[in-house]
């Protein structure tokens, strides 16, 4: 049984109520305000089935102060059945319902003429004209015009042939999309707690399932499923379901909530959008100005920032931003309205092109093209445009289908194609975490990192490298080591840097060194060698050098650098390497056969002073040759038999 959603539109006490009940025999006003008044208020239910199809029926009020209720209810419909009541034709409301489904998106439904039974003949046929005109350059144009009277049953079969054939016309939705649901009512039962209901616009939920409660940000879990009032282990998309929450007090829960598969949907207050002034709008909408903006169940009010102009006229369409007075949650493609706050006209809606969005300057040209690829037709440009906005941070291929319009399969079938083709680029940054950036970020953050590392090289021109810590300080903004630790290896990779394990230098520099200061050099050199474990401490070098002691510390790291010496302590003791390697070998030697090690046993191992010693033990700790215990060291536990000397 295939499950559609169809929506009662038209101006109040035309009869949409009284149709429906002729429909389906339910009566779908259920507040006693609305039996008292005889109007229809909020949102009422029913469904029938018709075929092969199962109709969901929702009724929404006529009356024009009663707009919001309308849009929540119709913000889930796949047909319409619009009611002109034949003793009033076309009114207001009618008008204005019209234009509301057009900016929904709808395109199926029919036209249903009630109250037949009280006009002549030659007055109908005045009406159906009326009605004509009305759909005319609609979707409705072309629909069937049903003549009906729900007192006499008259068309009532003929209507109901219309509506199947009009269900049966609508092309499969695609099913594999995260389950939604926008909650458009709460209330509770007895022994079972809070129940929401709402239309399922996409996807499945069973019993037992877990999903997000949004925008409150809650997992929670489905304990009980009734789709159109009975019981169900599951409903799918198209279908009215009332779902029972465990763990949710009624109280905490409003229309426009949603419930959604888990990490699909992300509340934001800043969209952007495609949006159309209506041709019959009172006034345009203007840039800055406060909106009521309704969307799925939820009408919250915000700002427009028109970026094409200082508003968009009647008839005009337009790139937009909304900034929002409270959170909401949105995909790609859903229909949104903006109505005027007071007096509460429609002046035009769209369509979501961007549901979590940051500002975009009116000059920022980029930006504005970026949009323009997300509100286009071409699938794997809509992908790139959104993985481009999601510059670094971590997505998945959900966040992808939301904001790009894609079902699960096409965003990760999108993301292989591109990554094949090179134009989507994985980096590690972490054990098991790698964020994806397209090819053209990945050259920007590339580019930025090789100026950074050529800014250090002229500040230190006197070193044959710079640390990766400095390198980190010149891009801070990106608040990521991690990440540009793998980007500085890919360009070593591609040969474009020079990486150690904590320095990194352009391929092909060399340090720039004046004739004085490679004869500093050698002279520093040369003040190691036949030194052992008492070489001179840097300061000293500093002040025999006098005049030119200001080079020495760059000169002594540029060394160590190149390996002629290891720094046992940064700036102030060197050794030559050689003696490096004795030192290691003489510790591990002594070491190896599970005996621990004190000062004073290290400084008659090497035979120099405590001066010495001390840093020099310090050393050994920090290069994890021992583990210091107290007093003691002992030969770290990663050391193995095959580092004992021969």
């Amino acid at each position: 049984m295939r499950d559609l959603i169809l929506g009662t539109a038209g101006h109040i006490d035309h009869g949409k109520t009284a149709l429906v009940r002729a429909l389906t025999g339910v009566d779908t006003d259920r507040l006693p305000a609305e039996k008292q008044r005889g109007i229809t208020i909020d949102l009422g239910f029913a469904s029938m089935e018709l075929g092969g199809v199962r109709l969901g029926l929702v009724d929404v009020p006529g009356h024009e102060r009663f707009i919001r209720n309308m849009l929540a209810g119709a913000s889930g419909f796949d047909l319409v059945m619009l009611v002109v009541a034949a003793d009033d034709s076309v009114m207001p409301q009618t008008r204005e319902h019209l234009e509301l489904l057009r900016l929904l998106g709808l395109a199926s439904g029919v036209v249903a003429l009630t109250k037949c039974d009280l006009v002549s003949e030659d007055w109908l046929d005045l009406v159906t004209e009326d009605v004509i005109g009305l759909v005319a350059g609609s979707f409705l144009e072309g629909a069937p015009i049903i003549r009906t009277s729900s007192a006499t049953g008259e068309g009532i079969a003929e209507l109901r042939a219309a509506l199947e054939a009009a269900a049966n016309a609508l092309p499969d939705r695609v099913q594999d999309r995260p389950f939604r649901m926008a909650i458009d009512r709460c209330f509770t039962v007895a022994g079972h707690g809070t129940v929401v209901t709402g239309t399922v616009v996409s996807g499945a939920v069973s019993v037992g399932d877990e999903v997000d409660w949004l925008p409150e940000g809650r997992r929670v879990r489905v304990r009980g499923l009734h789709r159109h009032d009975r019981p169900v282990d599951r409903v799918d998309r198209g279908s009215r379901a009332a779902i029972n929450l465990a763990g949710v007090h009624h109280a905490e829960v409003r229309r426009g909530q949603e419930l959604a598969s888990p990490g699909f949907l992300r509340p934001s207050t800043v969209l952007s959008a495609m949006v159309r002034a209506s041709e019959g709008a009172p006034r345009a909408i203007r840039h800055r100005a406060r909106y009521r903006i309704h969307l799925g169940t939820a009408e919250v009010t915000g700002s427009v920032a028109v970026l094409d102009g200082p508003e968009l006229a009647p008839g005009t369409e337009g790139l937009v931003q909304l900034f929002l007075g409270e959170p909401v949650v949105c995909e790609h493609g859903q229909p949104i309205v903006i109505r005027e706050e007071s007096p509460p006209w429609t002046l035009g809606g769209g369509r979501v092109i961007q549901p979590v969005a940051s500002r975009v300057r009116r000059r920022d040209a980029s930006g504005r093209d970026r949009l323009l690829r997300l509100a286009g037709p071409d699938a794997v440009a809509r992908a790139s445009s959104a993985m481009a906005s999601y510059r670094l941070r971590p997505w998945t291929d959900l966040d992808l289908a939301r904001d790009a319009g894609l079902s699960p399969a096409e965003a990760g079938t999108i993301v292989a194609s591109l990554r094949d083709r090179g134009e989507l680029v994985e980096l590690p940054i972490g054990p098991r975490r790698s964020i994806r950036l397209p090819k053209a970020s990945v050259d920007e953050l590339e580019d930025r990192l090789i100026r950074a590392v050529g800014r250090l090289h002229g500040r230190n021109p006197r070193l044959s490298s710079v640390r990766r810590s400095s390198v980190l300080g010149e891009l801070e903004d990106l608040k990521s080591d991690a990440l540009i630790s793998a980007l500085v290896d890919r360009l070593a990779r591609d040969g474009r840097l020079v990486a150690g394990e904590r320095t990194v230098a352009l391929a092909g520099y060399q340090p720039q060194l004046t004739q004085a200061e490679r004869r500093v050099k050698a002279e520093l050199l040369e003040a190691h060698k036949g030194t052992g474990f008492a070489p001179p401490l840097a300061s000293e070098l500093v002040e025999k050098a006098g005049a030119r002691g200001g080079v020495v510390p760059e000169l002594l790291e540029l060394l160590a650098e190149e390996g002629l010496l290891v720094a046992i302590e940064p700036n102030a003791l060197y050794l030559e390497a050689d003696a490096d390697s004795e030192l290691r070998r003489r510790v591990i030697a002594r070491l190896a056969d599970g005996s621990t090690l004190a000062m004073a046993d290290l400084r008659d191992l090497l035979g120099t002073t405590r001066k010495y010693a001390v840093p020099i033990g310090e050393y050994l700790d920090r290069i994890g040759l021992t583990v210091r215990e107290g007093d003691l060291r002992r030969l770290s536990p990663s050391m193995g038999e095959a580092d004992e000397p021969s």
